[in-house]
């Protein structure tokens, strides 16, 4: 049994047991591996960088979507960039007040694929009758569309790739321009330890667009190198200053069942450590 060595980092990485390979191969924007392992179930990676795996994804993608949108309290529309695995969209829609979600993901074959090799991620989420997808660049859809949401969440890879627009000014600045006024913005923002650029860059570009702005952490085993950044974003300070009590409130009536996501959780989550305050700071 061969072993998938991570290429993530210089001079440091993971690797997991190949077990089981069930899909290898190019699609017209990366390449794409999915096996499985006898710990983390089916793993997905793309461009040498492990995505996503059946054990610890729930962390990942509990925390991206219901921190903005429980934080939010009223989200009607959502925009989401970057659909990949679908595990985003499998818990947005389990939120019954939102209307309408609208997705963009440019490469088509990694929905295919995960639909078929990954099926849990998504649990028919794709299917939802409020779900609009489009296939196409995020970066082109907020600079062009005259649309507005109650909430965006950038679920991209780590820049160097397809994402790499999806770090930079333009694309924070149509996010603002796209959200409604109390909305929110929530993006994936890599591990701060090992990719120090990446959490001070967005830090300089969401100080300079949003009238709020921060990080909110999480941490997810086989994004290896410490806790994960997630950046916040929003036109207004009125989400993110949500007290514990509402958070409860707005948790117990949503009726989610949830296995890493709690009020409590959500409130931890936006205390970040000194080294990282530092890199903000600069």
């Amino acid at each position: 049994m061969a072993d998938y060595r991570e290429t993530l980092y210089e001079g440091y990485g993971q690797q997991l047991r190949i077990d089981e390979l069930l899909h290898e191969g190019h699609t017209d924007q990366q390449h794409l591996v999915i096996f499985r392992n006898a710990r983390f179930g089916r793993v997905m990676a793309l461009d040498g960088v492990v995505q996503t795996t059946e054990a610890d994804e729930f962390i990942y993608h509990e925390t991206l979507a219901h921190v903005p949108i429980l934080a939010h309290g009223a989200v009607r529309r959502v925009l989401v960039i970057g659909v990949g695995d679908g595990g985003i969209l499998r818990e947005i829609v389990r939120h019954a007040g939102i209307e309408e979600i609208v997705a963009v993901e440019i490469d088509a074959e990694v929905i295919a694929l995960c639909r078929e090799h990954l099926p849990q991620h998504s649990a028919g989420a794709l299917d939802d009758p409020r779900l609009r997808l489009v296939i196409g660049d995020g970066l082109d859809f907020v600079a062009t569309t005259e649309e507005r949401f109650d909430v965006i969440i950038s679920d991209s890879t780590d820049p160097g790739g397809p994402a790499s627009s999806l770090f930079g000014a333009d694309f924070y600045r149509n996010c603002q321009r796209c959200l409604n006024a109390d909305g929110v913005l929530a993006t994936q923002n890599g591990v701060p330890f090992l990719q120090p650029d990446e959490l001070s860059g967005t830090a300089r570009h969401l100080a300079a667009t949003f009238a709020d702005w921060g990080f909110f952490l999480a941490a997810v085993p086989t994004y290896i190198g410490g806790a994960m950044s997630f950046g916040w974003a929003s036109n207004s300070q009125r989400a993110r200053a949500t007290d514990l009590a509402t958070l409860q409130q707005r948790f117990a009536a949503s009726g989610l069942r949830t296995r890493y996501y709690n009020a409590e959780v959500h409130q931890a989550a936006f205390a970040l450590p000194q080294y990282m305050r530092e890199l903000i700071d600069g």
